[in-house]
Formats: C-alpha cells, sequence, structure tokens
C-alpha cells in the first residue's frame, strides 16, 4: 500500500479564536487568555511595551493572526523567574486594526547574542507558523557580534528585524510577510 502525503492546511482563520477567545469578546471560557499577561508588579527590568501590525504581501493588515513571543528576562535567563514574569507572550491582533501588542519587559543578553524576542505567527494563508526574531534599535554595538543577525542574515536585509522606538519604553514592530519589505523568517 502506499502511503499518500496529507494535504496541506493553513493554521487559520480560527485559531486566534480558539487560543484567545476573550481577545474576541468571549468572556465566560476564560477568566483571562492565556499569555495575556508576562509581567508581574515585583518583575525585574525595564518595563517596555511592544505593538505592530502584520501585513500581507498586498499590505493589508491581518486581522486574524496570532502572535506569541519567547524571551529572556532582565538577567538574560529563560524561565519563570518568581517574580511574576513568564518569559512568553500570546497576542491576538486587533479585529478592525490588525494591531497586536504586549506589555513586557527588555530582555537582558544571552550568552554571545544581542537582546532580542522570538515571534511565533500563525494566520489565514500560512501554512506553517512562521518564526522571526525583533531586536532594539539601542543594541548596535551588541547586534554587530550577534551570531544569527550578523552571522545569518544579509546585511541589506537586517533592518527587518529591528524595532522602532516611538516613545520612551516604547516599541514598533512591523512584520511584512511578502514584499520589498519582507521581514526575515527562520525556519526552525
Amino acid at each position: 500500500m502506499k502511503l499518500h502525503e496529507t494535504a496541506s492546511q493553513t493554521v487559520g482563520p480560527y485559531v486566534h479564536i480558539g487560543c484567545m477567545p476573550n481577545a474576541i469578546g468571549l468572556h465566560d471560557v476564560y477568566p483571562e487568555d492565556l499569555g495575556a499577561r508576562m509581567r508581574g508588579e515585583s518583575t525585574e527590568g525595564q518595563k517596555i511595551t511592544i505593538e505592530g501590525i502584520i501585513r500581507d504581501g498586498a499590505g493589508a493588515p491581518l486581522t486574524d493572526a496570532l502572535v506569541e513571543i519567547w524571551q529572556a528576562d532582565a538577567r538574560g535567563r529563560y524561565g519563570a523567574d518568581g517574580s511574576g514574569f513568564t518569559g512568553w507572550g500570546r497576542a491576538a491582533a486587533d479585529a478592525q486594526s490588525g494591531v497586536w501588542r504586549f506589555e513586557t519587559i527588555k530582555p537582558g543578553a544571552v550568552e554571545a547574542m544581542a537582546p532580542h524576542i522570538t515571534f511565533w505567527i500563525a494566520a489565514r494563508g500560512i501554512n506553517m507558523a512562521l518564526h522571526t526574531r525583533m531586536y532594539f534599535p539601542e543594541d548596535e554595538t551588541l547586534q554587530a557580534s550577534d551570531p544569527v543577525l550578523a552571522g545569518f542574515v544579509p546585511a541589506p536585509r537586517r533592518n527587518t528585524l529591528i524595532a522602532q522606538k516611538t516613545a520612551d519604553f516604547m516599541y514598533q514592530f512591523n512584520i511584512h510577510l511578502q514584499g520589498s519589505e519582507e521581514t526575515v523568517f527562520f525556519d526552525v
């Protein structure tokens, strides 16, 4: 008997509904969506806000995207640190604007890597979730020797992984799925 490959399917358009019911107005499923809160009152480190929009190849915002992030704590360590910091968060894109948002802390450098946050994106039209990273604009010196950013990402494309600082403790990180501004994605 010859086995055939299973047909591919996209992860959307409903993955954000099942994973983040409160974000879409279904408040009687869970008291709070898993991953909605990353930091506690006693969390060490600089509190920051990151927001952005995921855009498709035509430049339209994805309003049904689910975004997860993983990051180190302020000391550059992964895992819950006892101060209410989880190191992991999940956000649904706004159904009208496509904006997603995280209230977190700025991560510390991990071994030889510059401070960064790892992103996982799932949405309609994506067969397998996408992985990328966000680096901070003020860490240029550390980025020059980062083994991932400086070692694997071609110089002209590195800017797609650098957030824009829009105000004190606020960062904008837009993700482009295709086109001239396409974000660098990693095959992990």
